[in-house]
Parts: structure tokens; sequence; C-alpha cells
């Protein structure tokens, strides 16, 4: 069964689900970004003969830009929304003056929310697909199981850190944050650069509250990020939102997170 997801963590969710019984096709390859990502044709040919679409359902910005235009290629495949069931938090960070109501779309970045993702991609898989429900939901359940293993690791490891906040480019962790308690600041906002007073404002935050590490993404250029922690004495530490090994790559940003929040 064809199935096509946004982002390569949901491909790695469909993937655990289905199984052998299906084929993914993820429209935001590897090193790209949902903000600025556009379909190739090869996508668009995947996604006409495709059963069913797993969309964020959350803000994601390609949703956005692109989802009606999707729909009207294949309008009879099955659209499941993988953010149903999940409560949208803001876009504010902890530095931030100004609360706009802007949801922050990268739900994933919970382990409990990834669970209520993986159960909506289940069902969406068993409405398309019931002769195989059987399969579906035992390799549902399997994948759960490792989901709340890794939350559970993740809330031991950093339950004893004294210095809660990190400072990261882009406010991709803020459901990861706000899940183990910990405060972002961010670097960019609403998708600009800061400016020199708002580098000299991030500079003064790190430096407040001892932050040695600055977070960016490989999707966007770390030049702010550089120069903040050029100024602080601290160094650049790569992490990715969109990781498709969901697991392994949760247990490495806690594994660069612990010794930066120590």
């Amino acid at each position: 069964m064809g199935v096509v997801v946004t982002v390569l963590p949901q491909a790695e969710f469909v993937e655990k689900v289905g199984g052998e019984k299906v084929g993914v096709t993820v429209m935001v390859p590897p090193g790209a970004s949902p903000h600025t990502y556009e379909p190739t044709p090869s996508q668009m040919t995947a996604l006409a003969k495709a059963e069913m679409y797993a969309k964020v359902g959350s803000g994601v910005e390609f949703e956005l830009v692109w989802m009606d235009k999707l729909l009207a290629t294949n309008p009879d495949m099955l659209v499941v929304d993988c953010s149903r069931g999940i409560e949208l938090q803001e876009t504010v960070a902890e530095d931030e003056h100004e609360h706009r109501d802007r949801k922050d779309p990268h739900i994933w970045m919970s382990p409990v929310n990834a669970q209520i993702m993986v159960r909506n991609i289940c069902d969406g898989l068993i409405e398309t697909d019931p002769k195989n429900k059987g399969y579906y939901e035992q390799n549902r359940d399997s994948y759960l199981a490792q989901l709340a293993e890794i939350n559970r690791e993740i809330r031991d490891s950093l339950a004893g850190v004294v210095n809660r906040r990190f400072m990261v480019y882009h406010p991709a962790f803020g459901y990861f944050a706000s899940e183990y308690g910990l405060t972002m600041i961010s670097i960019e906002k609403e998708g600009k650069e800061p400016t020199a007073a708002g580098l000299t404002y991030l500079i003064e935050q790190a430096k407040a509250h001892d932050i040695r590490v600055i977070f960016a993404e490989p999707q966007f250029d770390p030049k702010s990020a550089e120069v903040i922690a050029e100024a602080i004495g601290g160094r650049v530490v790569l992490i990715d939102a969109l990781a498709k090994d969901y697991i392994g790559n949760l247990r490495l940003i806690m594994n660069e997170m612990l010794p930066a929040l120590e």
C-alpha cells in the first residue's frame, strides 16, 4: 500500500506500524526544510498512486502551502491528520516579549505526542486495509512500548539537571522542552534572523543563564548561532528535529543536551 507523509519522522512511524505492507514516500526529503521545500514531479507521481496521506496537521508550512494541490492530485486517497488528539502549543520562547498566536507545528518532538501520532496512523492503515488489522495493531503496540521507554529514559536522565534553559537557532524543540520541564530560548523569530539588538539581548541571556552550548539544525544557516557562541566562549552543536531514526535521534538529542544543561 502506498503511503505519503510530509516529514521523515512520520515515515518512521508508518514503517514501524505498516511493516512490509506499506511503501512510504516522504515529501520533505533529508536535508530539506518544510518551510521552503517544493515537491518534485516524481513525488507527485507517487502521490497520485498513493492510498493514504498522513499529514502532520499542526500547521507545518509545507502543508499550508501545498496540501490543497496534493489533494487535487489524488482526491481519492485517505488523509490522516496525525495531530488529532494533540493539544497544540504556542510558538513562544522564554525570551519573547510579544506573545503572538502562532502554533508550534513540531508536535513530533515529544514522544508522548509521537504515541498519539502512531495511533492515528494505525487507525488510517486499518481503515485503508482492514484485512491486516491485527498485523498493524501488533506492530503499533510494539512500537508504542519503545516510545514509552525512550520517554522514561529521557525523563529520568534530565530529572536532575539544574540549568533547565537551552538556546537553539530554530524553535523546533518547544514540545520537547515542555515535556521535560525545560525552557527553550530561540534565536530565530518567526523565520527571521535576529537584529543586532536582538543578538546583543540573546548574548546577555546566554551569559545570564550560563548557557555554553548553542544548538542549531542542519537545515538552517548557523551563522547567528556561531556569533553568539563566540561571544560567550561556547560552541555550536547540531541537532536535527527531522531525522528519520526517531528513537535514536531523541536519544542523541538527550545526550547532547545533558552536558549542556549541567
